[in-house]
């Protein structure tokens, strides 16, 4: 048994609370399968569980404050690195319109019908470790690997909707099975899931994402609606045939990425999982009846934004998946690049390079079998080298856009702007090092006199740069 359930069993023995405390569902089902056991426990009680929290915690068994909740008759504390949440046995009712339930102190029975699943009702009682089944099927569904609800699946799936994700997810994550009908509750209630927060729909994703059967998880929330209801931009991939090098539809190409990507980085899964969305609406055939997706990638950039703001992922992740998108044709199927190109790639990439060859090579091996054998090894030890001599932070013009002003006698606008990314682009190209000064005035100059008039400014008043 996990050291903080230990700990909060000794500390009750003695109290009136002994013998009514239980662990339940992932903690239990997991420990049953052989499965490592997280430190995020769940403790169901027979009597007030926010009493039981404060109990522990004057005695110090609590590290910090408990987080009440106490209209849900519910507490979390931090016992020996582990968040346990502890819930009064309670029976559940909801609104139509949401998540949140009514709840009243009931049975353990009673509390196992109102959980997700029935391997997650499972009971061990924290003093003695007797294992219970309340509902007298949990057991048997564990042994069998199936996922069942305790009561009705389209009444649960109605009463809280996020548990239809979390079905897809114990499926993949346990390699689990559905039991008869309840794929087809999930369709029947799918569009319930608009009632559950963008937050909450962008958790459950990542954790998917996670799993190294994550293109299963996604494969299942397009063949059950559920996809449809938080991203529907996904829908058009289905059946969008591409042809050439492809053997799959845009959607399965994606999902065999998706899968040969490996796990563990979700920026990665995600630019993944996104970077072909842009094909639909850019699919065109040409007179030799060849298929072309121009300008898929920037239309990806743009929906990819558009589907992680409304999942609330936040600016930075939202940046970088956007940047890997847009750039995931750039190679262009090349393996060698000049100096030049190879600094541009640091450049414009940044901290996001190595996560954009491996959405390269994934994108690669998803492609007809024997089609494009991708060795990038080579390229990384080119960009690797280039990127030591000249790292990203360098790849900046010598002279400022104050001394650019001096020099040439311009006021702040587009044409200092202009003339400073010309002094990048020749750091970029070899022709001056990001450290002369000197050379970058010489440069400069050359590019503010071939401007002619465009600048707008006479000649005569260019400052001398002789030294």
């Amino acid at each position: 048994m996990h050291p903080a359930i230990e700990r909060i069993a000794a500390a009750l023995e003695g109290t009136p609370f002994a013998g009514k405390a239980y662990l339940v569902g992932g903690a239990v089902r997991d420990e049953l399968l052989g499965r490592p056991i997280g430190n995020d426990l769940d403790v169901v009680v027979e009597a007030d569980a926010l009493a039981v929290v404060q109990w522990l915690w004057e005695r110090g068994v609590a590290e910090g404050t408990p987080v009440t909740y106490a209209g849900f008759g519910t507490a979390m504390i931090r016992v020996a690195g582990a968040t346990v949440e502890f819930v009064t046995s309670r029976r559940e009712s909801y609104e139509p319109d949401s998540r949140k339930p009514h709840v009243k102190p009931a049975t353990l029975l009673e509390d196992a019908q109102r959980r997700d699943f029935t391997v997650n009702t499972l009971l061990q009682e924290i003093r003695s470790g007797k294992l219970e089944d309340p509902l007298g099927q949990g057991l048997h569904d564990l042994e069998a690997r199936v996922l069942r609800t305790p009561l009705d699946p389209v009444a649960t799936f109605h009463d809280d909707p996020l548990r239809m994700l979390r079905a897809v997810r114990f499926k993949w994550q346990l390699g689990f099975e559905f039991t008869v009908g309840l794929g087809d509750a999930v369709r029947d209630q799918a569009n319930r899931l608009q009632v559950i927060s963008n937050e909450r729909i962008r958790d459950e994703l990542v954790k998917m994402l996670a799993l190294p059967t994550s293109d299963g998880c996604m494969r299942d929330l397009m063949s059950l609606g559920l996809l449809d209801q938080f991203a529907p931009e996904f829908g058009p991939m289905v059946g969008c045939e591409q042809g050439g090098y492809h053997h799959l539809d845009v959607w399965n190409h994606t999902l065999l990425a998706l899968k040969n990507a490996g796990t563990g980085d979700p920026i990665l899964s995600l630019a993944v999982l996104m970077h072909d969305i842009g094909k639909p609406s850019t699919r065109t055939t040409d007179e030799e009846g060849r298929t072309r997706f121009f300008g898929h990638e920037a239309v990806g950039e743009t929906l990819s934004r558009r589907i992680l703001r409304r999942l609330r992922f936040g600016n930075e992740v939202e940046d970088e998946v956007a940047l890997l998108v847009k750039n995931h044709m750039r190679l262009n199927s090349m393996t060698v690049v000049s100096d030049s190109a190879a600094r541009r790639i640091v450049r414009d990439l940044g901290p996001s390079l190595d996560r954009w060859l491996k959405l390269i090579e994934a994108d690669a091996s998803a492609l007809k079998p024997g089609v494009r054998d991708l060795d990038l090894s080579p390229l990384r030890e080119h960009i690797s080298r280039v990127s030591r001599q000249t790292p990203a932070e360098r790849l900046v013009s010598p002279l400022s856009g104050e001394k650019i002003m001096a020099l040439t006698g311009l006021s702040p606008g587009v044409d200092v702007g202009r003339l400073k990314e010309l002094l990048v682009e020749d750091v970029i190209e070899g022709r001056l090092m990001p450290s002369d000064e000197a050379g970058a005035k010489t440069l400069l100059m050359q590019h503010f006199r071939n401007a002619g008039t465009e600048s707008g400014v006479p000649e005569e008043t260019v400052e001398s740069t002789d030294e």
